[in-house]
């Protein structure tokens, strides 16, 4: 896609750009040792775009054509029951609504998402009678299978289930790693957009998720878990979770609100399961701190906590800061947690939780800077995730600390199961290898962190 950044991309590999190319188009790079080369890559490339293939479905050659769009998926597949959407923001609303008229219900995984089309999007829903997750919904895991960025759990455990409607992303994922570390099995994770719990969308899909999981005769406990939620709007969701026949528990960052670890440790209580001793590893450094907290997040909901947890240690911890080329500069700005998985740092990237090259990159610069005692960083495992983040974090970490302007500590929050493909035990082998703090609760990396900065560790 000739997005900005691919399009920055190949200019700094010495490609001519064409004029008045964007993100809709495809910008193809070809790279020769000759004219000769580069002639024949061209036909090789004219042929593979204009010779037709045979249409057909997977099965056999002479079957109906691929389904083009949403409409002609759902008439050609009537078994299936969700459409999963994942096209840029601004041609969501279209398919969405074709997906919701089909009586399928709609996971939307795009973001930038207009938070009208949002609102029109979960009323049609809810007329329909389907449940529309997201947009920007990251995580979900319905009857045992994930969708999006999604850990992988252990479905056979003895004991109640529970089932999560999350207007948060890594919050789930943190809430439900926890469980499973504690031996609770969950039941579906039902996402339903960072933005659903706001003034504005009014919890329109965690009402109607809620109502869903209170029907499903494998959910024995409900856990709502969502981003700093709207007053009124949590008090009316709150209503509706009081009335149901299956018990709730809320987990609703903010202020003065409990952290996720303690959420659901909350939830372990309710279920008369023992709280187990959260998994750490790595030793505090004896000399770091005091000095500036910088927290480099790929998750929102775990870099909003965190800023709570912060602030309770530290006193004030900002959560933006003056862009600069596209990235945040917190230069000067005391202790501050940035969600680089924000919306503004996305367009025409990749997720930091796929590509950690700007997290590597403000590393760098934070260790460079002498006021920063201590960076703070998530690290998410599971499927669609980075598949070996510490392969290029670990480097960087010693780098960074070895470069450091002063002594300088790294604290990780690792949200993941024993069970997840990067093999979690092996990843934290490797950040302490390389200096790292690494804890399994974010709550607990945020206290160490500030603790650190505050030269109380």
């Amino acid at each position: 896609m000739a997005t900005p950044l691919n399009t920055e991309l190949a200019a700094g590999l010495g490609f001519s750009i064409p004029d008045g190319i964007g993100p809709n188009d495809l910008l193809i790079a070809i790279d020769g040792v000759d004219q000769q080369a580069l002639d024949a890559a061209l036909a090789d490339l004219e042929s593979a775009l204009t010779t037709r293939g045979e249409a057909a479905q997977p099965g056999g050659p002479g079957g109906a054509a691929r389904p083009r769009t949403v409409r002609a998926a759902a008439t050609a597949h009537p078994e299936a029951a969700l459409v999963l959407l994942s096209v840029p923001g601004t041609a969501v609303l279209g398919e969405a609504l074709d997906a919701v008229e089909a009586g399928r219900h709609v996971l939307i995984f795009s973001d930038n998402v207009p938070v009208e089309e949002e609102i029109a999007i979960k009323d049609a829903g809810r007329a329909a009678g389907v449940l529309v997750m997201g947009p920007d919904c990251g995580t979900a895991y319905i009857a045992g299978v994930g969708y999006g960025f999604a850990n992988v759990l252990r479905t056979e455990l003895p004991g109640p289930r529970v089932g999560v409607v999350a207007a948060s992303g890594t919050g789930a994922q943190q809430l439900i790693c926890l469980l499973d570390d504690a031996g609770v099995a969950v039941s579906h994770v039902l996402g339903v957009g960072g933005r659903d719990l706001s003034e504005a969308v009014a919890g329109r899909s965690a009402i109607s998720a809620l109502e869903m999981l209170d029907d499903d005769a494998a959910t024995d406990h409900i856990v709502l878990i969502s981003k700093p939620p709207h007053p009124a709007t949590a008090r009316a969701v709150q209503t509706v979770a009081d009335s149901l026949r299956t018990p709730v528990s809320s987990i609703l960052i903010g202020a003065g609100q409990p952290d996720i670890t303690a959420g659901a440790e909350a939830v372990l209580g309710v279920l008369g399961v023992a709280i187990p001793n959260w998994q750490r590893w790595g030793t505090f450094p004896e000399s770091a701190g005091p000095g500036m907290l910088r927290g480099l997040y790929s998750g929102g909901t775990l870099a909003n906590e965190s800023g709570y947890v912060a602030a309770a240690v530290l006193g004030d911890v900002a959560s933006t800061a003056p862009s600069r080329d596209g990235l945040p500069d917190p230069t000067g700005l005391g202790h501050v947690i940035i969600d680089l998985g924000d919306d503004e740092y996305t367009v025409g990237r990749p997720h930091p939780m796929i590509d950690p090259s700007m997290r590597i990159a403000l590393l760098a610069e934070q260790a460079a800077d002498p006021e920063v005692a201590v960076v703070l960083l998530d690290v998410v495992l599971g499927h669609a995730a980075d598949p070996d983040p510490a392969a290029r974090l670990a480097p960087a970490i010693s780098s960074a600390m070895a470069g450091a302007a002063r002594e300088l500590a790294v604290v990780i929050a690792l949200c993941g199961t024993n069970a997840d493909p990067q093999d979690r035990a092996a990843q934290a082998g490797a950040l302490t290898a390389a200096g790292a703090m690494v804890f399994a609760s974010n709550a607990a990396a945020a206290r160490a962190a500030a603790a650190i900065a505050k030269g109380s560790a």
